[in-house]
């Protein structure tokens, strides 16, 4: 099968996505994509780009279309009539209703709106986890009843009909070393955007109540920053200095030695759709320990792991409990290997044949 892909933000984990099913599929690909530049500027404009270039082109040896979250699917039809005539697919990485806001008048209810229709003119729409896909429509119910009239709840009824939860995939070495195999405390890594989502005042305070308890640990904060990172990242360097062994982004070779390093990849995540790092982490041989929420669960027994064992009640106290108990040691060498890509790429392969 001849596959064309259209990714408007082509980085982070859309270009993780794309690059790793094509390294392992066994379909031929067409891949057209924009810099992952002004996200909000990629979803208005992309579909009048890839629509010239579409025209251009031609479409005659593609069977089936792919595309992401950040394209209005809806215009690229409308724009280019010959993408009607193959069958598409629209994967969710994210979406614009549930994704997190400082405050909700932050929110661009447009971009609500170029998720709805796009989903409605896909053949098929994927998510990367059941907890995303229920997320959304759960939520998208209440959105339309705020418009003023002829509110169009059939499209949530629509939109569940075509749905499918397809997991993304991994990347892991096959040879990845057992630990460090250093005595002393315990090696703790947390890794995510730097941002309020992701719960890093929880961190921070369940590292406090160690600290007042005796308790020390080997730390390792990891992360993309940004510029209006949240304050408690400088306070909680400063704070902890001496227990701090890796700070800050790192380069994906240094990040998987990290977590080969390791003995607990921990979470405070108050959004989640999938959980790509803790699953890197699992199938590092990296132990979890996550908050009961979110995707988390989904995540675990997608890697075979028992839930009971891994969460934790998404606390400080429960956090700084979990890693006061946690002992030395790695997972299983098959924790996480049904979503390593060889086996996701032959999955999502399938389900894109239909």
């Amino acid at each position: 099968m001849h596959v064309l892909a259209l990714e408007p933000y082509y980085g982070g984990s859309h270009r993780a996505f794309l690059d790793g099913w094509q390294r392992h599929s066994r379909h031929t690909w067409t891949t057209l994509t924009l810099p992952p530049y002004k996200w909000k500027w990629r979803m208005r404009h992309s579909a009048v780009h890839f629509a010239a270039l579409l025209r251009e082109r031609g479409l005659d040896d593609c069977q089936a279309l792919f595309c992401s979250d950040m394209l209005n699917l809806a215009e690229l039809r409308g724009l280019c009539p010959a993408v009607t005539r193959i069958p598409n697919v629209l994967y969710f990485h994210e979406n614009q209703l549930t994704y997190p806001v400082r405050h909700e008048d932050e929110r661009d209810y447009h971009f609500v709106l170029t998720n709805l229709v796009s989903a409605l003119a896909a053949d098929t729409v994927w998510f990367n986890s059941g907890y995303h896909r229920d997320d959304l429509l759960t939520a998208l119910p209440d959105f339309l009843r705020r418009m003023p009239d002829h509110q169009p709840l059939a499209a949530v009824e629509q939109i569940a009909a075509r749905a499918r939860v397809l997991w993304p995939g991994i990347d892991v070495p096959e040879a990845a070393p057992a630990g460090d195999g250093r005595d002393g405390p315990l090696h703790v890594v947390w890794a995510a955007r730097w941002e309020h989502d992701k719960g890093p005042e929880t961190l921070f305070a369940a590292l406090e109540l160690l600290a007042d308890r005796g308790q020390s640990i080997r730390l390792s904060v990891l992360g993309e920053q940004f510029r209006d990172s949240p304050p408690v990242f400088a306070e909680g360097r400063q704070r902890f200095a001496d227990w701090i062994e890796n700070w800050g982004f790192q380069s994906a070779e240094r990040y998987r030695e990290i977590l080969a390093s390791a003995d607990l990849f921990v979470s405070t995540a108050e959004h989640e759709f999938f959980g790509l790092s803790a699953a890197e982490a699992i199938a590092r041989g990296t132990r979890p320990l996550l908050p009961d929420r979110l995707a988390y669960p989904e995540l675990l027994a997608a890697c075979g792991l028992d839930a009971g064992r891994h969460l934790y009640d998404g606390t400080a106290e429960g956090l700084a409990a979990g890693i006061a108990a946690a002992g030395r040691g790695r997972l299983e060498s098959d924790a996480g290997a049904g979503l390593l890509w060889p086996q996701r790429a032959a999955v999502l392969d399938a389900a894109l044949e239909g």
